[in-house]
C-alpha cells in the first residue's frame, strides 16, 4: 500500500504530530467499510477524492466529515430550534476536529413545484423586476407586479402556471364515429342521454356524418363554441349550447364543490396540460407583457437562453440601473460559465437533471459572500461533455480562491488533475475497501501503483474493428422538431453498439428519449429510483428474497413466511422497518433504532434460527460478492452473479433501494436484463458514478448483450465509451438553440476526422 499523506493509521495523530487548525483532522474513522482510518486533510485547498464505487469515499466525505460539521453546527442553536432542523448522529470516529461549517452540493434534483423555475431558485427573477420596476415603459408598478406568482402580475386565467388543465379531444371524441353512432366518449354523453341532446338537437351538424369528416368550422362549433341560447326539440324553453370543452371545463375543472376520489379518478382520463391559451403560456397577465425594456418584455426575457440573456442585460446602459445590471450579468454569467448557458430562466426545477441541479446550485453559492466554509461536491461532472469540464474546474478553483476549503468526490481525470491533495481510497470495494490507498498530490499519485493511478494514463483505444452497419437493419424515426430539435430524424443501426454524443443540452435525451423510445419498443435503463421505500432491497428488487426463505425454511423446519420482515417475521415493535419513528407535534419526526430487534427488523426467535451459521438477518447484512461464496442453490447465484457483473457486489443484499445513486439504480436495473435476447436496450450515460476501472466491465457487458442479438443504445460522454462503440451519432453544435442537428453518424475512428465534431477533438 503506498501512503504519502502525513498520518499514521497505527496511533492516534495527537501522539505524532500537535493539532493543526491547517487540516481537518479525523482519527481512527471506522464508519460503514472504514479500517480505522486516520487522515489530515488541508484547509483552503482543493481535495478530490477518488477510488473505486464502494471503496469508502462516501464514508469518508459525507458520512464522517459532512455528518459531523451539520452535527456541531446544529447543536450551537437553541433546543427549540433544533427540533426544526435534521437530526445527525456522531460518526463512528474516535476524533474528528477543525471542521469548518459545511455546504454539501450533492446531485439529488431541486424539485420544487410548478412555480419555482430556474430564474426564482437563482434569485435572478428578483433583480429582473427591479430591473423592469425602474426602467420598463409603460411604468405600471413596483416589484411585486412583475411576479407570476403574485396576483398583481399572474394571468388570471392560468394563475401564473402558463399552462391550464382542458379537456383532452383524443380520450374524449372518437373521430371515426358519428354523433348518432355516440362519438362522445365522456360519462353522460351516451347516445339518446340529456347531454348527448344537446349537441345531437341542436340542428348544428349532421348526427350521421364522422367527426373526422367535419370542416374546421363544424369541429370548433362542437368543441370550443361559447354559450349561446338554442331551442332543443320538444321543449318549449330556451337552453345554453356551448362546446363540449366549454361545458367540461365548467363543470368539472372550474366547477365548485368537493367531488369524490373515483370521481376524479375517472375524470382525469379525459384531461391534459394544455398551455393557457390568455397568456400563450407566459404566465404574466396583459398589463405586465406590454412593459418592455429595449423592446422585451420580462417574460421574452426569461425565454431567452442564458448566454442570449446575458448579452441583452449588458446591453442595458441606462445608469439608473447600473448595479442591477452588474448583479444580473455576474449571475448570468455564472450560469454561462458552469456550462448551463444553454437554459432558460422559465425553465421549471423539477425538470432540471441531477447534474444541473447540482451546478444550479454551485452558481448559487458562486456568488455568496461567505467564505471559511467547507464546499462538498459529489462527482459534479456527472452530465459534462469533455469540452466543459474546464469550466467546471473554473468554478470549483474560484470557490477554493475565496478562502474556502473545496472536497469533491470525484472519477473524471481531468478534475482529478487539478487538485491541491488527493485522496484514493481502496482498494477494492465493500469489506475489501475501506483503505487509503494513496494521499498527496497529482504526480505522486501518477507513481503510487494504485488502481487508479494504472488507469489515469492508459485511455481505452479506438475501436478499429468495429461491427459492420447493415442499411438494411436499421430503426428509423419520423422527423421531429420537439424542443430544440431541427427537423431531424435518427438511424440507428440493429444488432451493434451505437454511442449518443454531444455536449449538454445538444438534444440527445429529446432525440432518443422522447422521439426514438417512443417510436419503437425498447428497454429504456435510467436512473431514475428503482423504489422509494426502505421495504424494498436487492434481494427484493430481484427476486433472491423468495428463495432465501425457503432455504431458511427448509433448514429450520419453518414456514417460509416466518422469515420476512414484511410478513410474520417482523419484529412486532417496530413492524420490520428496523426502527421507531416518534412524531413530536410541530417538530420534525425522529427515528431510533428499534430497541427489540437492534435494528434486524425480524422477531428474536427468528433471528436465533440459522442456515450454516448464519440468521436471515446475518445473511441480510452480507455483500453481493459475500452471499454468491455462501449460497449454493443456482438461482440465487445467478441473480447475484448478475448483479456482481455490473460492479454492485459491495452493496448488501439488504440495504434500501431507496439510498442508492443514480448510477447504482441504472447497474440494478441492468443486472436484471443481462440474460436477455433479441432486445433494444437504450442506457443513459451507463458510466455514472464509475471508476476508470469499472469502464471495461460496462463494455464488456454491453458487448455481451450485443453478442446474444441485442441492440445497444447509449447517451454518454466518457471518451472510453465512445472510442470502444460500433457506431457513433454526435449533436450539436452547440447546446439548445444552438443545438439539435445530427453532426456526424459513423465509426469512432472516422468521428476523429470530423472537424465540425467537437467530441471529435476530444475522442
Amino acid at each position: 500500500m503506498s501512503q504519502e499523506h502525513p498520518i499514521s493509521q497505527d496511533y492516534p495523530i495527537s501522539q505524532k504530530h500537535p493539532i493543526s487548525h491547517e487540516y481537518i483532522e479525523i482519527i481512527s474513522a471506522r464508519e460503514n467499510n472504514l479500517k480505522n482510518i486516520s487522515l489530515r486533510i488541508p484547509k483552503k485547498k482543493l481535495t478530490i477524492f477518488t477510488g473505486v464505487s464502494g471503496s469508502g469515499k462516501s464514508s469518508v466525505v459525507f458520512e464522517t466529515i459532512a455528518q459531523e460539521s451539520s452535527r456541531l453546527l446544529n447543536e450551537t442553536f437553541p433546543a427549540f430550534v433544533r427540533g426544526f432542523l435534521p437530526k445527525y448522529s456522531r460518526p463512528d470516529a474516535d476524533e474528528i476536529n477543525n471542521i469548518p461549517p459545511s455546504i454539501v452540493i450533492d446531485q439529488r434534483r431541486i424539485g420544487g413545484n410548478s412555480r419555482s423555475t430556474l430564474g426564482t431558485i437563482t434569485d435572478i427573477d428578483p433583480l429582473l423586476r427591479v430591473l423592469f420596476s425602474r426602467i420598463g415603459t409603460p411604468y405600471i408598478g413596483g416589484m411585486t407586479t412583475f411576479s407570476f406568482n403574485d396576483a398583481l402580475g399572474m394571468c388570471k386565467t392560468c394563475e401564473g402556471l402558463g399552462k391550464v388543465v382542458a379537456l383532452n379531444i383524443e380520450t374524449a371524441i372518437d373521430m371515426t364515429k358519428s354523433l348518432n353512432e355516440g362519438a362522445i366518449l365522456l360519462p353522460g354523453y351516451g347516445v339518446d342521454t340529456w347531454l348527448w341532446k344537446f349537441y345531437a338537437q341542436s340542428k348544428f351538424f349532421d348526427n350521421d356524418k364522422k367527426i373526422s369528416d367535419y370542416s374546421p368550422e363544424e369541429f370548433q362549433k362542437l368543441v370550443y363554441a361559447q354559450p349561446e341560447k338554442i331551442q332543443l326539440e320538444g321543449l318549449d324553453m330556451n337552453n345554453t349550447y356551448e362546446g363540449l370543452a366549454e361545458r367540461f371545463a365548467r363543470t368539472h375543472i372550474r366547477g365548485g364543490g368537493e367531488k369524490s376520489e373515483k370521481t376524479k379518478q375517472k375524470m382525469s382520463a379525459y384531461t391534459k396540460i394544455d398551455k393557457c391559451n390568455t397568456c400563450g403560456g407566459k404566465r404574466y397577465n396583459k398589463n405586465v407583457l406590454n412593459c418592455l425594456v429595449n423592446g422585451y418584455s420580462i417574460a421574452d426575457m426569461t425565454a431567452m437562453q442564458v448566454d442570449k440573456l446575458a448579452e441583452v442585460v449588458s446591453g442595458i446602459t441606462n445608469p439608473e440601473v447600473k448595479t442591477v445590471v452588474s448583479g444580473l450579468t455576474a449571475r448570468l454569467r455564472d450560469l454561462v460559465a458552469i456550462g448551463l448557458d444553454y437554459v432558460s430562466l422559465n425553465r421549471e426545477t423539477a425538470t432540471l437533471s441531477g447534474g444541473e441541479s447540482q451546478r444550479v446550485k454551485m452558481v448559487k453559492n458562486l456568488s455568496s459572500s461567505l467564505s471559511d466554509m467547507l464546499y462538498i461536491f459529489d462527482e459534479p461532472s456527472i452530465g459534462l461533455h469533455p469540452r466543459d469540464v474546464h469550466r467546471l474546474n473554473e468554478v470549483l478553483l474560484r470557490l477554493r480562491d475565496k478562502g474556502n476549503t473545496v472536497i469533491v468526490v470525484e472519477h473524471d481525470p481531468d478534475v482529478i488533475k487539478i487538485a491541491d491533495y488527493i485522496v484514493d481510497m481502496g482498494p477494492m470495494a465493500g469489506s475489501q475497501g475501506g483503505e487509503i490507498m494513496y494521499a498527496g498530490d497529482f504526480c505522486g499519485l501518477l507513481a503510487s501503483g494504485t488502481l487508479t493511478a494504472k488507469y489515469l494514463d492508459a485511455p481505452l483505444a479506438v475501436n478499429v474493428s468495429p461491427r459492420p452497419f447493415d442499411p438494411a437493419k436499421v430503426f428509423v424515426t419520423t422527423p421531429s422538431s420537439l424542443h430544440n430539435l431541427k427537423n431531424i430524424s435518427v438511424c440507428i443501426p440493429q444488432g451493434i453498439f451505437t454511442v449518443i454524443t454531444g455536449v449538454a443540452g445538444s438534444g440527445k435525451s429529446t432525440l432518443i428519449h422522447r422521439v426514438f423510445a417512443k417510436e419503437h419498443e425498447a428497454i429504456v435503463i435510467d436512473q431514475s429510483a428503482v423504489s422509494g421505500n426502505s421495504r424494498s432491497n436487492p434481494a427484493t428488487y430481484t427476486g433472491i428474497m423468495d428463495y432465501l426463505r425457503q432455504e431458511f425454511a427448509a433448514a429450520t423446519g419453518q414456514s417460509a413466511s416466518l422469515f420476512s420482515f414484511n410478513s410474520d417475521g417482523a419484529c412486532p415493535v417496530c413492524n420490520g422497518l428496523g426502527a421507531i419513528q416518534t412524531d413530536l407535534s410541530f417538530m420534525d419526526a425522529v427515528k431510533n433504532i428499534c430497541e427489540e430487534c437492534g435494528g434486524k427488523r425480524f422477531k428474536k426467535e427468528v433471528l436465533e434460527m440459522t442456515m450454516a451459521g448464519k440468521s436471515i438477518a446475518d445473511v441480510m447484512e452480507m455483500t453481493i460478492s459475500d452471499a454468491c461464496d455462501f449460497f449454493e442453490r443456482k438461482e440465487i447465484r445467478a441473480k447475484l452473479k448478475s448483479i456482481a457483473e455490473v460492479g454492485l457486489g459491495y452493496l448488501t443484499l439488504g440495504q434500501p433501494l431507496s439510498t442508492l445513486s443514480g448510477g447504482e439504480c441504472q447497474r440494478i436495473k441492468l443486472a436484471k436484463e443481462l440474460n436477455k435476447k433479441g432486445n433494444l436496450y437504450i442506457m443513459d450515460e451507463p458510466t455514472t458514478g464509475l471508476h476508470f476501472s469499472d469502464i471495461a466491465n460496462i463494455l464488456r457487458i454491453i458487448n455481451s448483450l450485443v453478442k446474444k442479438g441485442n441492440t445497444v443504445v447509449t447517451i454518454e460522454h466518457n471518451l472510453d465509451i465512445i472510442r470502444q462503440a460500433d457506431w457513433v451519432i454526435d449533436l450539436g453544435p452547440g447546446a439548445g438553440a444552438f443545438g439539435g442537428e445530427i453532426l456526424f453518424e459513423g465509426t469512432p475512428q472516422d468521428l476523429q476526422k470530423c472537424d465540425k465534431s467537437l467530441t471529435g477533438r476530444y475522442v
